[in-house]
């Protein structure tokens, strides 16, 4: 039995059926919304119409899961789980229904709900989050309505910047509202500064230390204006982008051991703690940090699948585990792009790690080659072992990617002076001779080394 249908809970049911058929194990998947297996990422570029419609963002319908004998049942939700009696009570959404249903094996992948502040006016039309195809489609009906072209989003976070864009792309003047620093906190301030910049060259109004305290609306009953400590800000559509925290209550009622960051506690099989035949994976659980030795909550659809993969394989009499994560992710605003992998400079300090950084100007091309575009690194390395810790990309076209080589690196525990070693590909329309990972990595190295000395 999975609850929830998309990324994690249907790969496991996938995974579990190719390993054995409708004769041997019998599959049934709760879903509570109208859409499987999509592509929640994929919404802000549906938005801003990079992506033609949300049929493009559904990576498999219910139909092709039920063609592949799985007992898919939508718009139903799970309101229980009663482990001692290895069942769940469902309630048809549409009906009213309510119904028990025993289990043999239970896959939790019940994924993440959206930040929601308590705020006057949350709930007033014109203001949306964008965590589902649902979501996306309320929000461009709501642009379709807006009396005029000013669009605030509330958070600088992933979804926050790539809203941003997306607002801007639909011709709005757009203004983010970010309670931090600066932008993307998953950065260093001093990297978040560089997307500050970039953003207002954009035409991106971005203000930092800003708390929102509530929601104004007009005559209508729409938004009409977004108010903080300091001033408010007019607003004809208002998006949410202040993040997503796990969603397990449906889990902790039922005895589940929770972590310290809310997400369902699993071991390396992604099996529940202290439960024999109930696994969790996707948004709603908590993962390995491989960097920091310690859990954390990280909503991403390549770890949600993964942890489908590795449960179905377990589910259907296979083996497979998931070790953990380094903390790998991308994103970008307009021609902006955005990465990062392992420890921030903040992230070390918590774990009691002492470290040197090192922040380097590069091109993505030879610098003589038509299209550089300027990239800026930073790298963090543990003081006297020279480990890897963490890296932070921030450029042009070109520049994401390179992180990838990064998380690599700190995946095999490598230290910046194995990095300088690294056969990376070279040819002048790709990277200058040395490419900028392997500039950082050799300035770390220097500073590993001064700090020694």
């Amino acid at each position: 039995m999975v609850i929830g249908g998309d990324a994690a809970g249907m790969s496991a049911a996938s995974q579990a059926r190719r390993l054995k058929g409708p004769d041997e194990l019998e599959i049934i998947a709760f879903e509570r919304s109208t859409f499987t297996s999509y592509s929640a990422c994929g919404i802000p570029y549906w938005v801003s119409g990079d992506v033609a419609g949300p049929d493009d963002l559904i990576a498999r319908t219910p139909e092709e899961h039920r063609e592949r004998d799985i007992d898919l049942r939508m718009r139903t939700e799970v309101t229980e789980v009663d482990v001692a009696g290895q069942r769940v009570r469902a309630v048809d959404r549409e009906s009213g229904d309510t119904y028990w249903t025993g289990f043999d094996k239970l896959v939790i992948a019940t994924g993440a709900r959206p930040v929601r502040p308590e705020l006057p006016g949350i709930d007033a039309p014109g203001v949306h989050g964008v965590q589902t195809l649902g979501d996306g489609q309320a929000l461009l009906d709501s642009l379709d309505h807006a009396a005029g072209r000013r669009a605030v989003v509330v958070g600088a976070g992933y979804i926050g910047v790539e809203m941003a864009e997306a607002m801007l792309k639909r011709g709005f003047e757009v203004t983010v509202l970010n309670r931090g620093e600066q932008p993307m906190a998953t950065l260093d301030p001093d990297m978040g500064k560089l997307v500050h910049d970039a953003m207002d060259g954009l035409g991106i109004t971005t203000v930092n230390g800003a708390s929102v305290t509530k929601i104004l609306t007009g005559p209508d009953g729409r938004v009409s204006e977004v108010a903080t400590e300091e001033r408010t800000y007019p607003a004809d559509v208002v998006v949410l982008g202040i993040g997503v925290e796990p969603e397990a209550e449906l889990a902790r009622e039922a005895g589940l051991t929770v972590g310290p960051h809310g997400g369902i506690l699993t071991d390396l099989a992604m099996r529940a703690v202290g439960h024999e035949n109930i696994w969790a994976g996707g948004d709603c659980v908590e993962v390995l940090d491989l960097v920091a030795g310690r859990s954390r909550h990280i909503a991403l659809g390549t770890h949600a699948n993964k942890h489908g993969q590795v449960i179905g394989s377990n589910v259907g009499g296979g083996y497979g585990t998931f070790p953990g994560v380094v903390g790998t992710a991308v994103s970008k605003v307009c021609d902006l792009e955005i990465a990062r992998t392992g420890l921030r400079e903040k992230d070390a300090q918590a774990v009691g790690l002492r470290y040197v950084t090192a922040t380097i100007e590069s091109t993505q091309r030879a610098g003589y080659y038509p299209g550089a575009k300027p990239m800026t690194v930073k790298m963090i390395a543990e003081l006297r072992t020279g480990r890897l810790l963490g890296v932070q990309i921030v450029g042009r076209e070109g520049a994401a990617k390179r992180v990838d080589v990064a998380a690599v690196a700190l995946t095999a525990g490598m230290t910046v002076e194995q990095m300088t070693a690294l056969d990376l590909g070279y040819a002048p329309p790709f990277s200058p001779v040395w490419d900028p990972i392997l500039v950082a990595a050799r300035k770390t190295v220097a500073a590993v080394r001064g700090a020694g000395s």
